[in-house]
């Protein structure tokens, strides 16, 4: 049974940076994505984005195209967000989640809410 740990959390300033960690455990094969949502009060859960751990290839919502970055380490099964340029409507929860694939896009992330693994979330605040 695959579980998902996240961290890195926090209050930030706009325009400033944080790199969000997801820790998998319980995998036996890289045939797998993770990807990263969010939710904010009031707002309907938003896929931000997803990497391929086999291949690395990844995917990102408009809405954080060119801000923030998805990455890898393999060997650790640990996936990284980092998050630039951060704005005030990046305030959500952030929680990973994956599924068995081998390629990443929005497709997949759907395939994640409905029959992936979750983590708990952590919160991300961007206030000045």
């Amino acid at each position: 049974q695959v579980q998902l740990a996240e961290s890195g959390g926090g209050l930030v300033q706009p325009g400033g940076s944080l790199r969000l960690s997801c820790q998998a455990s319980g995998v036996t094969s890289d045939h797998y994505a993770v990807g990263w949502f969010r939710q904010a009060p009031g707002k309907e859960r938003e896929g931000v984005s997803c990497i391929s751990m086999s291949d690395g290839i990844t995917y990102y919502a408009d809405s954080v195209r060119g801000r923030f970055t998805i990455s890898r380490d393999k060997d650790a099964n640990m996936v990284y967000l980092q998050m630039n340029s951060l704005k005030p409507d990046d305030t959500a929860v952030y929680t990973c989640a994956s599924s068995a694939s081998v390629t990443a896009n929005a497709q997949v992330m759907d395939v994640m809410i409905r029959h992936g693994a979750w983590g708990q979330g952590t919160q991300v605040t961007v206030s000045s």
